[in-house]
């Protein structure tokens, strides 16, 4: 059968200083992220979903209470993964580009609107979880949404757009307890806008489908 495999991240360890320590990449994707795939891999055989892709994994456990332990570590693999892409060490952050920048300010009525509510959804989020910007599959209209633990838009027939982690190990190295200093910065120094509207008009852009 095939197995799930860590991904490389899409920069260098480094590449995101000042901002987010290689030491917290190297505990967040080496550790952290590395523990769910081996789980994943652990609970696959003799599930019947063995050779499925992670969304198929997240959409047939989402809904299985029975299931829910191989729901949480399919789920954070894909979480982490897109998380990891959210973010460029180039020109990152700011205002949207491209199709978002017109879209966001339709659907929230300006980029400040759109910033605020995200950062509200992040620093609001009761314990471990995640802030995202999402996409309804019919009509594209953006919204905000934040999960908490590994539940993701997948498991609710929703398209992500971007996403902030919230777990403390994602930013507790760098900035302690001070979580709305990590989202501004978040959003201010590190969003990867080509991806998020790559992700919008549902192409690849570095997320196992």
């Amino acid at each position: 059968m095939s197995k799930i495999n860590l991904p490389e991240l899409p920069y260098a360890k480094d590449a995101l200083e000042p901002h987010i320590s290689a030491e917290t990449l190297e505990y967040h994707h080496d550790k952290h992220h590395a523990a769910y795939v081996n789980k994943l891999n652990e609970l696959l055989p003799g599930s019947g979903l063995e050779g499925k892709t992670l969304p198929e994994i997240i959409e047939a456990t989402a809904k299985d209470d029975s299931k829910q332990t191989m729901f949480n570590q399919a789920a954070q693999v894909w979480n982490h993964t897109f998380y990891w892409n959210c973010m460029t060490p180039k020109n990152g952050g700011g205002e949207p580009t491209g199709d978002l920048k017109g879209k966001i300010e339709e659907d929230f009525g300006s980029y400040e609107k759109f910033r605020e509510e995200f950062k509200n959804a992040a620093t609001s989020q009761f314990g471990s979880g995640w802030a995202w910007l999402v996409a309804d599959k019919v009509g594209g209209k953006l919204s905000i949404a934040k999960t908490g633990n590994a539940d993701n838009p997948l498991a609710h027939g929703q398209v992500a757009v971007l996403t902030c982690d919230v777990w403390e190990h994602a930013y507790y190295i760098d900035y302690r307890n001070r979580r709305p200093d990590y989202v501004d910065t978040f959003l201010d120094k590190l969003v990867n806008w080509d991806y998020a509207n790559a992700k919008y008009k549902g192409q690849d852009a570095g997320v196992e489908e």
